[in-house]
């Protein structure tokens, strides 16, 4: 009479639930790549139609008011002021300004007001892709975009998104609608000062006045002003050429 065949022993249920945990997992991460590369990849020819933080808009009555305009028709000061105020070494990181990183964690541990080392591409990332706010989820999905960004957009389409998108006034988005709002004109027409006016805006949007600032902002407006004639006289925008 043959002998039957050992039988195979019953995995245990706890290694049958790790490797359960792991190939999901492994899954969801390699959908969450393709996903998030594909998504960048359509919106460096497509503009982005609504983000999470116009999203939050909707339910105050606010509404949304923004209008899409390409960096060539913007007045180069626009850009020119969001580097003085936001970014001075936008065309010379990959994304990430270690040294203004260094220098907020610096300012930050000998107290008073909190100063973030954020890029231009970093802002980019986070208002078109996430939502506003802090953590370290958040911060880590914002680089990953920021990578993505850097290696599938450059510098010319970051800051044309940046300047469409950047919050300019509560309910209002993109430096077109922000112009048309403060100086009843589009935002090819420009001056300088008007230009930095909009970027003083920028760090607290629903809180500063666009329009004739007064105190800290049209302090602040008055030194990207003169921060602009640098940024030209020293091609720090010539990434956008």
């Amino acid at each position: 009479m043959a002998a039957r065949p050992a039988s195979r022993p019953k995995p245990k249920p706890q290694r049958t639930w790790v490797r359960w945990t792991l190939t999901w997992a492994t899954r969801f991460v390699l959908g969450f790549v393709v996903l998030s590369v594909l998504w960048v990849l359509v919106l460096r020819f497509v503009p982005p139609p609504i983000t999470v933080t116009m999203l939050g808009d909707v339910p105050t009555g606010h509404g949304v008011t923004k209008t899409w305009r390409s960096l060539s028709t913007i007045d180069p000061d626009m850009p020119r002021a969001v580097i003085a105020g936001e970014d001075s070494r936008f065309c010379a990181h990959n994304g990430f300004d270690y040294v203004a990183i260094a220098n907020a964690a610096r300012r930050n541990a000998t107290g008073g007001r909190i100063r973030g080392g954020s890029t231009i591409s970093q802002q980019t990332a986070k208002n078109v892709f996430l939502w506003q706010g802090g953590g370290y989820f958040r911060k880590g999905l914002e680089a990953w975009f920021t990578m993505l960004i850097e290696a599938m957009w450059g510098k010319r389409r970051i800051m044309e998104v940046y300047l469409n998108v950047a919050e300019t006034g509560i309910g209002t988005y993109g430096v077109e609608a922000g112009a048309r709002r403060y100086f009843k004109h589009g935002a090819d027409r420009l001056s300088s000062r008007e230009a930095a006016q909009i970027a003083a805006v920028l760090p607290l949007p629903k809180k500063r006045a666009g329009i004739a600032p007064t105190g800290f902002t049209g302090r602040y407006a008055r030194t990207i002003d003169r921060r602009i004639g640098v940024v030209r006289r020293e091609r720090l925008d010539g990434c956008l050429s």
